[in-house]
Order: C-alpha cells, then sequence, then structure tokens
C-alpha cells in the first residue's frame, strides 16, 4: 500500500515505512523502501539526533527516494530504500542495539539492503548480518569509492563550465572533513586542485587541510567563501532559499546525500549562474561498489565503473545546457525512464 507523507507542501511516497521501536535496547527506527521496481532496496542506515519522530520520518523518506534516482541512474540492481536510527543519547550496548534493528530488517524478507551511512560503520553491519539480515558489505568500507565518484563528478563539472582540462588550480571547499570527505579532498589535492576545508571539528579540519596544502575555513564561513567549488560532504540540505543569495562558488557537487532543501533550490543556483551536479549522480561511487563486491569478478573494473560518474555527469550537463534545464530535470527525466522502462519489462514478463 502507498504512503504519503506531506512537509511544506512536498510528497513523498515510499511502497513500504516500517517503524522499529524496543524500548530496553534505546532503539527507535525508520524503515524507508522507496521502491523495488530495480531490486531490493538499498539505501544506507543513518544514526543521528533528531527533534522528534515526524523530522526523522521526514528526512528517511526523502532520503529513500533519492537512492531509487540514485540506483536507477547508476545502472545497479537495486531499489531506493534508507533507515534512520534515532540517537536519543548513550546507549548501554551499541551492538545489542543494531542486532536488534537487524531484526526489524530481516522482517523486511529481503526488500531493504542496508549499508553504511552517516553515524554508522561498516562493524554496524556485521552485527546485523548476524542477526539473519542481508546487508549490502559488512567488510569492506565503500567511502573511498564515493570520494573518488564525487571528484570525477568534480572535474567532469569543471570540464564542461570552464572548458578546461582538470582542475589544476581551481579551488574546492570541501565542507565536512569525515571519511568521504577526507578522501575527496585528497583526490582533487593530487589532482592539483587547491582545497579549503570547513568542518565543525576544528582540529579535523587543521589536520586534513594540513595534509593537502590548503587552508581551513570556518564552518560558518563556508557556504559564503569564495570559491571555485562548492563541496558539500556533510549533512543534508545544505542548499536552501536562505543560503543560496550568500554563495560565492560557480559549481556545487559533493557527497552529501539529500544536498538541495527543495527542488526549486537548484533554479535558485541556476538564476545565480551556479551550475549544481545531483547529489545522487555525484556521490554513486558507493553504490557502484557494492554491486560489483556483491557481483562474482566485479571488481575487475570498479575504478573504471566509479571514474565513469565523471562521463555521467558531463552528459547531464551538456544536455542540460543545450535545453536551458537544470542537470536536476534531466537526470530526473532519466531515471524516470530507467524507471518506466523496467516496470513495462515486468507488466510484459507476467503477461506473457
Amino acid at each position: 500500500m502507498e504512503t504519503t507523507l506531506t512537509h511544506d507542501g512536498e510528497v513523498w511516497a515510499s511502497e513500504q515505512l516500517v517503524l522499529c521501536r524496543d524500548e530496553e535496547r534505546g532503539l527507535r527506527a525508520v524503515i524507508a523502501i522507496d521502491d523495488t521496481t530495480l531490486g531490493p532496496g538499498l539505501g544506507g542506515i543513518r544514526y543521528r539526533p533528531y527533534p522528534n519522530a515526524a523530522a526523522a520520518i521526514f528526512e528517511c523518506r526523502r532520503l529513500a527516494a533519492a537512492m531509487t534516482l540514485k540506483n536507477a541512474l547508476a545502472e545497479v540492481p537495486f531499489g531506493g530504500a534508507k533507515s534512520v536510527i534515532l540517537d536519543d543519547g548513550p546507549v548501554a550496548d551499541r551492538a545489542a542495539l543494531m542486532h536488534r534493528f537487524g531484526d526489524f530488517v530481516l522482517r523486511t524478507g529481503g526488500a531493504y539492503l542496508p549499508g553504511v551511512d552517516m553515524g554508522t560503520r561498516v562493524g554496524d553491519l556485521a552485527t546485523i548480518r548476524a542477526a539473519g539480515a542481508d546487508v549490502s558489505c559488512a567488510d569492506d568500507d565503500p567511502s573511498p569509492w564515493t570520494a573518488l565518484g564525487v571528484a570525477a563528478a568534480i572535474v567532469a563539472a569543471v570540464e564542461q563550465v570552464d572548458r578546461r582540462s582538470g582542475v589544476e588550480g581551481v579551488s574546492v571547499l570541501v565542507q565536512g572533513a569525515g571519511h568521504v570527505g577526507d578522501s575527496l579532498a585528497r583526490h582533487l589535492a593530487a589532482r592539483g586542485a587547491h582545497v579549503l576545508v570547513a568542518d565543525v571539528d576544528g582540529a579535523r579540519a587543521a589536520a586534513l587541510a594540513e595534509a593537502v596544502g590548503g587552508a581551513v575555513v570556518a564552518p560558518e564561513e563556508a557556504l559564503s567563501t569564495p570559491c571555485d567549488v562548492l563541496a558539500p560532504c556533510a549533512v543534508a540540505r545544505v542548499v536552501n532559499a536562505h543560503t543560496v543569495p550568500r554563495f560565492a562558488c560557480r559549481i556545487v557537487a559533493g557527497a552529501a546525500n539529500d544536498t538541495l532543501a527543495e527542488r526549486d533550490d537548484a533554479e535558485r543556483l541556476a538564476a545565480r549562474g551556479i551550475v549544481y551536479v545531483p547529489d545522487y549522480v555525484a556521490n554513486a561511487g558507493g553504490v557502484v561498489h557494492i554491486d560489483a563486491v556483491r557481483t562474482p569478478g566485479g571488481t575487475a573494473r570498479l575504478g573504471e565503473q566509479v571514474l565513469a560518474i565523471g562521463d555521467r555527469v558531463h552528459e547531464l550537463l551538456v544536455e542540460a545546457a543545450d535545453e536551458g534545464v537544470t542537470a536536476t530535470t534531466v537526470a530526473e527525466r532519466r531515471a524516470a525512464r530507467i524507471l518506466q522502462a523496467a516496470r513495462a519489462s515486468k507488466r510484459e514478463a507476467v503477461a506473457a
């Protein structure tokens, strides 16, 4: 049964919404399975504080919808899903909490394939797998591949916008110095980019900036600091009606999921002459990696397949420029065609 959630005029639909609770272990969680047309819903587990359950549900369903687009455009055999565990404070036994969450994942009957996301790690997936649930990968961290794909996306965007080769001398502000942000900064510095780093953890930002020969930017100044490329790699929805007027970049392309607060924000960026690379296109390296490690012999061309994200970004930006629309419009249209074709194929198979 389809369910809908309306928030500020937006309606997000999911195939299935699962609310999970275990008071003894301190677990409150949400699983949103957005679409399984292309396969089981693949999406990470986000573990962070939320002001209330409604906010957690809202974010979970938005992220799940974005995973449907990401997986379709990356041409991997997965649908879209996501889960969030509400961080309500310290828990006595994290492993017990994750094992219990694994029980709820198991109840989806394979419709949800969890991965790592903000606040979770590969070890958590191993615990969930011990509960009997299938997981995307419990032995290998996909974040380096996510970073490599984002780097390829940034290079492609710079080359398309500036009609140049490479990113040497280009200033890139990496907002968020976590696992993906750290790897991304190193990839870009190795290609000659001038990297600026902003993070709420000042020591972490300073260490990364020193490692890549870059500079630290105060977190509160990240969006308004002049740079060629802004790469959001931390929290969601940093692009919104309030922040866009402050932007001092020419391109926005990063690893953070759900970068736009609302779809119109892509148009707001375009009105200011800022090119936006859809986050679900740029950060697809992780799902490409997951598909590769789950496929016998699939890792042989993994690097090549992740770098192909750059080619996909180039195609989107060229088509968007030719039609006078945003890359978001082009990406959504392509994903819709892929899903429609898959649904038609399923209907034909049933009718045969």
